[in-house]
């Protein structure tokens, strides 16, 4: 039935013409609109709090998507909402309150049956405490929850189904849920997961779409992982690639992505993609036109940002939610743990360069301290992760602890090589970029995650950041002595880094481990300052990068990080400032005395125009990087941009209107680096009226598009 359906609509297609289909409509032919509103990757965030830091958050938590939800369904009666999983971990609140009892009504799970969801999709995070617990929690649901792809010892699906049918206006829409398969590389060794079978997702949705036939309208897959493989990257696998989901489902009509907490609005084909980034910061809006005969004939897709949103008080007031949080805050305000003798992290020297990621300090020794005692390893592997993680002098709460160390992973013990160790060793100084002469700062690669950087104690090892990946690891010694390449070790890493990277740089793989805590590394941290305070931070510097000279005594450097830290320069986390480039680059336009009056120029896409405020400088026209970014909304060529230590553009993202920090008010010309969709671009702009403007030649660098200017026209072209 589908499929005939499709081959009509092809034929129709032939033999009218394409201005002939809208006229139709317009004349009053009868069509449906359904409305899919798709949430995924909330990791918890109910009220819009953030819990570590103990304050309200701005633009967050479901609390706002229910409000935005509830305005669509007044908008439209005949509308869906999926989610797409990672939704019952994230927070103190969901990890060290409810998660671990699995019996208790949880949260999450009554906010999501409150605002009513048609069906939800099992993310990887759903794994994390085991089979038994997550069956416990997600039971919970008054709402179907999917995953097609994960089966049981028994062959059983985990949740029990894999797809269900909402019917909206007379339309039947068949959901189908899918999760990455990487779930064992994560959580492996917990109960059950290890005795579970996780296929390939595109052969899933196939047999899925087998089961339903005729049953439905329509296709939504919800897949929890991105459009690209993540792992699993031979052509011939892909198993964790949506986009292999399309390739070999061509019966799908729209397809919800969620993981990568990235957002994404495009088209594959004519498939309608979207995803949303994590904690509830955005929604994706699909809004799909169905003929009488219930093919679609129009799709819009919408990622709205809940940053001007107010919280639902509807939420907050469900009387499981209200008494979560209060539980929480009182958890982290009422319990003192102990205290520490000062801070443990030394103020960073460069903004957005946490000195915690090049060189020794207090918050990493303490938790490979921990983790060597509590495990009776040789040598232990931690990561910082995330920027600006301290301990404060002080009395220390959970929170505090939760701030240094935000996953509940737990600790194994395993044995190892010295070879072994140094190629584990050896991936994790993939982290930096390779320094070169001239640059001023350490930078990182920006495709390998801050989370990923691991720092090692029980050895005493340098990193030479001027050789290439694989050939920087150097001085290394085990006991005072150098490690030979059979010395056998033990190894304290947490679950998530050994499921997912070092089990396969070990000759013993899984055997390799021999031992697993029954606590989570965070409640060893707790216990260790219940019984060792006052704890003073302590520094051994067993490690230190070499290879470079950043030049520590020029002033010229010191100059130019003032301007970093003051936002005047861009933030060189990912590409280095280098002395040697700056001096090469052509000297920079003077400032005029004043700011250059704007003007205003007009921007065309297609049918898509708008005004943009334009400065022009030696002759060239200068659009308002803001202002075009709001013109192209809902267009091919849509994109976000924002500052994040630097201006951020994100193709397919949604105008978010950010405002960005102070610049110069001369109006000078200025070379930029631009992050876009991570990777480094140079560009020439104007900065002026705390804005970046860009030429044309700029826009088709960051956008991918042509760009021209005829008579004071930006001219684009996707």
């Amino acid at each position: 039935m589908r499929k005939a359906r499709k081959l009509l609509s092809v034929v129709l297609a032939l033999v009218l013409a394409a201005s002939m289909l809208p006229a139709a409509l317009a004349a009053g032919e009868e069509t449906t609109q359904i409305t899919i509103l798709g949430t995924s990757d909330m990791h918890s965030d109910i009220w819009g709090f953030d819990y570590a830091n103990v304050e309200e958050t701005e633009g967050t938590g479901m609390a706002r998507l229910y409000t935005y939800i509830q305005q669509v369904r007044e908008e439209n009666p005949n509308t869906i909402l999926v989610d797409g999983g990672d939704d019952i971990q994230g927070t103190i609140m969901s990890d060290d309150i409810f998660n671990k009892n699995p019996e208790r009504d949880h949260p999450v799970v009554a906010a999501m049956n409150f605002m009513g969801y048609d069906a939800m999709t099992l993310g990887n995070h759903e794994f994390n405490w085991g089979i038994k617990d997550m069956q416990a929690i997600m039971g919970q649901a008054e709402f179907p929850v999917l995953c097609a792809n994960v089966t049981d010892k028994d062959g059983e699906l985990v949740t029990g189904e894999g797809w269900t049918i909402v019917e909206k206006g007379g339309v039947k829409l068949a959901i189908i849920g899918v999760t990455s398969p990487s779930v064992p590389r994560w959580d492996g060794g917990k109960e059950g997961i290890d005795d579970c079978t996780y296929e390939d997702a595109s052969e899933a949705v196939k047999k899925a779409i087998e089961e339903i036939g005729d049953q439905a309208d329509l296709i939504l897959v919800s897949a929890h992982m991105g459009l690209e493989a993540e792992y699993y990257i031979d052509e011939d696998d892909r198993r964790d690639s949506a986009a292999k989901i399309l390739e070999v489902n061509p019966e799908v009509d729209v397809l919800q992505v969620a993981h990568t907490h990235s957002t994404v609005n495009e088209k594959v084909g004519e498939v309608p993609v979207a995803g949303v980034r994590s904690s509830g910061v955005e929604i994706a809006r699909f809004d799909l036109t169905l003929d009488k005969d219930k093919n679609i004939v129009d799709t819009a897709v919408e990622i709205v940002s809940m940053e001007d949103v107010e919280p639902s008080e509807e939420i907050r007031e469900i009387e499981t939610v209200a008494a979560a949080h209060e539980e929480a805050v009182k958890f982290i305000n009422e319990d003192v743990l102990g205290s520490t003798t000062a801070k443990f992290q030394p103020e960073n020297e460069i903004d957005g360069i946490a000195q915690g990621w090049i060189e020794d300090t207090a918050v990493m020794d303490l938790i490979n301290t921990v983790q060597l005692e509590k495990s009776g390893a040789d040598v232990s592997a931690a990561a910082l992760f995330k920027y600006g993680s301290d301990l404060p002098e002080g009395d220390i709460k959970y929170n505090n602890i939760f701030d240094i160390y935000k996953y509940d992973n737990t600790l194994y013990r395993v044995k190892l090589t010295g070879a072994e160790l140094k190629e584990y060793m050896e991936w994790s100084a993939g982290y930096y970029n390779t320094w070169k002469e001239g640059d001023i700062n350490i930078s990182f690669d920006p495709e390998f995650r801050d989370y990923k950087y691991d720092m090692f104690a029980g050895v005493d090892y340098e990193i030479d950041i001027s050789k290439p990946v694989g050939e920087r690891i150097t001085n290394l010694k085990f006991k005072g002595e150098d490690l030979a390449d059979d010395q056998e070790l033990t190894l304290a890493v947490n679950n998530y880094r050994f499921s997912s990277t070092v089990k396969g740089m070990l000759a013993a793989g899984d055997e390799a481990k021999e031992w697993e805590s029954s606590e989570s590394i965070r409640d060893m941290l707790k216990a260790y300052f219940e019984e060792n305070s006052p704890v003073e931070p302590k520094v051994d510097n067993n490690w230190k990068i070499v290879g470079i000279d950043l030049q520590l005594d020029n002033p010229q450097r010191a100059e130019i990080i003032a301007k970093i830290n003051a936002g005047e320069i861009e933030s060189p986390k990912n590409v280095a400032y280098n002395l040697n480039a700056a001096a090469e680059a052509p000297a920079e336009t003077p400032a005029e005395p004043e700011t250059p009056a704007e003007s205003e120029g007009n921007v065309v896409l297609g049918e898509k125009t708008g005004t943009a405020a334009v400065i022009t400088a030696d002759g060239t026209d200068y659009f308002r990087l803001r202002d075009v970014a709001g013109i192209l909304a809902g267009t091919e060529a849509a994109f976000n941009v924002e500052w994040n230590h630097g201006v951020v553009v994100t193709k397919g993202g949604e105008y978010s209107a950010v405002d960005m920090p102070e610049s110069p008010e001369a109006g000078e010309i200025a070379g930029i680096t631009v992050t876009v969709d991570g990777e480094a671009v140079e560009l020439t702009v104007v900065r002026a009226n705390n804005s970046n403007y860009v030429s044309a030649e700029g826009f088709a660098a960051i956008l991918g598009v042509e760009a021209a200017v005829e008579d004071g026209v930006l001219k684009l072209a996707a």
